[in-house]
């Protein structure tokens, strides 16, 4: 049963891949796909930490730890799982210094940005997100990246994590 459901994520995973092809589709997928990476939250958070008032500083710090938490929980997982990302050559700095793709880091990442983001404010900015997400999440399978149950599972748990965030841990209050 399991080597079924595994046959079937991969057929799906393959029917929305586009690394092969070319057009606007595929750079806008590299741009998605990209525009998850920690190391991106994490400047921009840093920037925001260093122009911003101290509401805003606070906001900047809140994101930047629940980011971090949600990586270690991710890499916890995936060193458990080990599940080896799909064939392919796009990507090639994601392969050797992660080779594994269960959970997505990336659809988890989003998913905890968008999920914080609106239940925080400010309402814009939630929006925002909410679209850009499943962006970032399919564009991680189109490029070759994951399979298809890697990014579920993984905007899942940036989902679930966010909430936890939220109701624990409440975001500083911002001035709007």
């Amino acid at each position: 049963m399991i080597n079924k459901l595994l046959q079937l994520d991969a057929d799906f995973t393959q029917r929305i891949r586009i690394t092969e092809k070319t057009g606007i589709t595929r750079s806008l997928a590299i741009l998605f796909a990209h525009s998850g990476d920690s190391w991106f939250w994490l400047l921009g958070l840093a920037a925001l930490y260093w122009l911003g008032s101290d509401p805003w500083k606070a906001r900047a710090i809140w994101m930047a730890v629940s980011i971090l938490a949600t990586a270690a929980l991710v890499f916890t997982i995936k060193l458990v799982t080990r599940r080896q990302r799909p064939e392919g050559e796009w990507g090639a700095i994601y392969r050797r210094t992660d080779p594994h793709s269960f959970p997505s880091g990336h659809a988890a990442r989003a998913a905890l940005l968008a999920t914080l983001a609106f239940g925080s404010g400010p309402a814009w900015f939630g929006w925002l997100l909410l679209a850009w997400a499943p962006l970032v999440i399919i564009a991680r399978v189109a490029m070759g990246l994951h399979y298809l149950s890697d990014v579920l599972a993984g905007a899942l748990l940036g989902f679930m994590i966010g909430c936890g965030v939220l109701f624990f841990f409440p975001p500083p209050p911002i001035p709007f």
